[in-house]
């Protein structure tokens, strides 16, 4: 029986499953496979995130700090402009995926349409830099 995320250890390992998709997704692997380095800081440093976006009203036990959008123009930047929205798309696709193989409940849909809402203003964002 499925339960909702309701703290730090169910972020971590739905974090760790959802990472272990994207590094082997053939679109989006090497994006971030040829960027991160140190994988186990990444993962702790998202799931920080994802605790902070959501459980901003709860007592937390990390709270996120750094620049979400600039790290990810960086990336586009390296990678010679080439993110478009599918990448987005498939992000988010393995996002709900593992959501829902993991858990089900009201913050399981939060955490969906949190990244929704910044999956379409990273993309929005990358675009407009690209302009400058």
């Amino acid at each position: 029986m499925k339960h909702d995320i309701q703290n730090r250890d169910h972020i971590t390992l739905l974090v760790s499953e959802f990472y272990k998709k994207v590094r082997q997704d053939a679109v989006l692997g090497p994006f971030f496979n040829d960027t991160i380095t140190d994988w186990e800081h990444h993962l702790n440093h998202l799931t920080t995130f994802w605790e902070t976006s959501l459980f901003m009203t709860k007592k937390l036990t990390h709270k996120y700090y750094g620049n979400p959008l600039e790290a990810h123009e960086k990336v586009d930047k390296k990678f010679n402009h080439s993110i478009t929205e599918l990448h987005f798309g498939l992000w988010l696709n393995l996002w709900f995926q593992t959501l829902d193989e993991l858990f089900e409940g009201e913050v399981v849909e939060h955490a969906k349409r949190r990244a929704r809402k910044m999956g379409t203003f990273m993309y929005l964002k990358i675009f407009e830099a690209r302009q400058k």
